[in-house]
């Protein structure tokens, strides 16, 4: 193995446990948007379903699947209605857990933002249909499995396209992990499940692989700023009627 790699190892992070304290998970959850903030996930995110956008239609629907506390999709919903041409944008998060969900209409209200917030289990009941499908820092949860179904799931309810931020597995990530939260985070789970995050999650080959088994091999993958990948998969649009390949 060579020595920039990483092995993979997968354990629980605090932040999923349902026991942890309220407050402790309002804290890292709020360490969690400031690492995002400096980490400019929204503005690739944005970016990526900005190019996507139906231009012929009146509004873009996006879902934010796994939204945890809501920055990064109160942010890509501020950064899309900025423009003053195409579709208006209606993003919804959605997540399993109902503290998050609850902060998460609470960062809303108090940006005026108009971004909605659901409570859903998307592995167990997909994710509504909309145009893009976008999720930030949530395949690096799931074992390959339940990526590659999470994936369809996206995929199935996605009529344009697909938007992916996570991490890269690699030892300048976790050195960065290490570094960002104990700059950026006061908070004592973020320090813990930064660094197992990076150990959980993929290589950009990993990545591929991952993709071309859900179907989605056309995928672009590419590596962001701070040893982050950013996912885009469109659907290919049906043949012109009348047109034969």
């Amino acid at each position: 193995m060579p020595l920039w790699s990483l092995p993979m190892s997968r354990a629980a992070e605090l932040m999923d446990d349902p026991a942890l304290p309220a407050a402790e998970h309002a804290e890292a959850l709020g360490a969690l948007a400031t690492i995002n903030a400096v980490s400019r996930t929204a503005a690739h995110v944005a970016r990526a379903v900005a190019a996507m956008r139906p231009p012929t239609a009146d509004t873009v629907t996006v879902v934010d699947v796994a939204c945890g506390g809501g920055d990064v999709t109160v942010a890509v919903a501020r950064r899309l209605s900025r423009s003053t041409v195409g579709p208006r944008p209606q993003v919804v998060g959605i997540d399993i857990s109902p503290r998050a969900i609850e902060r998460a209409t609470q960062l809303a209200g108090d940006r005026g933002s108009s971004a909605a917030f659901a409570v859903r289990d998307v592995l167990e009941s997909g994710l509504p249909p909309c145009d893009v499908a976008v999720s930030s820092l949530f395949l690096h949860h799931l074992d390959d499995a339940d990526a590659v179904a999470l994936l369809g799931h996206m995929a199935t309810a996605a009529r344009v396209g697909i938007v992916i931020s996570d991490l890269i597995r690699s030892r300048l990530g976790l050195a960065l992990a290490v570094i960002g939260t104990s700059v950026l985070a006061s908070s004592r789970v973020a320090r813990i499940d930064g660094p197992l995050s990076v150990r959980a999650a993929r290589t950009i080959p990993e990545y591929r692989g991952l993709l071309a088994r859900a179907g989605m091999a056309a995928a672009t993958v590419r590596r962001t700023w701070p040893e982050r990948v950013l996912v885009e998969w469109r659907r290919t649009p049906p043949p012109a009627r009348g047109v034969t390949a």
